[in-house]
C-alpha cells in the first residue's frame, strides 16, 4: 500500500466500458514525512475519497479486485481515507 493524497478527478466520457460507474482521482504519492512524490497518477477510487484527503493506495491485481473484478483495466485504487498517520522518527530522537 501507498500513501497518497488526492489532487483532483478525472472526468472521461468516453472510456472502457468495464470503467463506466468508476470514480477516478489523480493521485499524488507522498514520503513518510509528508512531502509528495514526483509522479501524479490516476486511481480508482472505491471508498468515496474527496480531493484533499491522504488516502491508502493498493496496486496490481489488487487494486482490480478492490475495483469490482480481475478482468477490470484499472493497476491502481483508493481503497482507505487515513484519519491520521504516526511515524516514529528514530533519528529525530537520538539527536534530541
Amino acid at each position: 500500500m501507498r500513501i497518497c493524497k488526492v489532487v483532483g478527478h478525472v472526468w472521461a466520457t468516453k472510456k472502457e466500458d468495464s470503467l463506466v460507474g468508476l470514480k477516478l482521482m489523480v493521485v499524488n504519492e507522498m514520503d513518510a514525512s509528508g512531502r509528495f512524490k514526483e509522479d501524479l497518477f490516476v486511481a480508482a477510487d472505491v471508498v468515496g475519497a474527496g480531493v484533499g484527503e491522504q488516502v491508502l493506495v493498493v496496486g496490481g491485481s489488487t487494486a482490480r479486485i478492490a475495483a469490482g473484478g480481475n478482468e477490470l483495466p484499472v493497476d491502481c485504487a483508493i481503497v482507505g481515507i487515513i484519519d491520521t498517520i504516526e511515524v516514529e522518527r528514530e533519528k529525530e530522537r537520538k539527536a534530541q
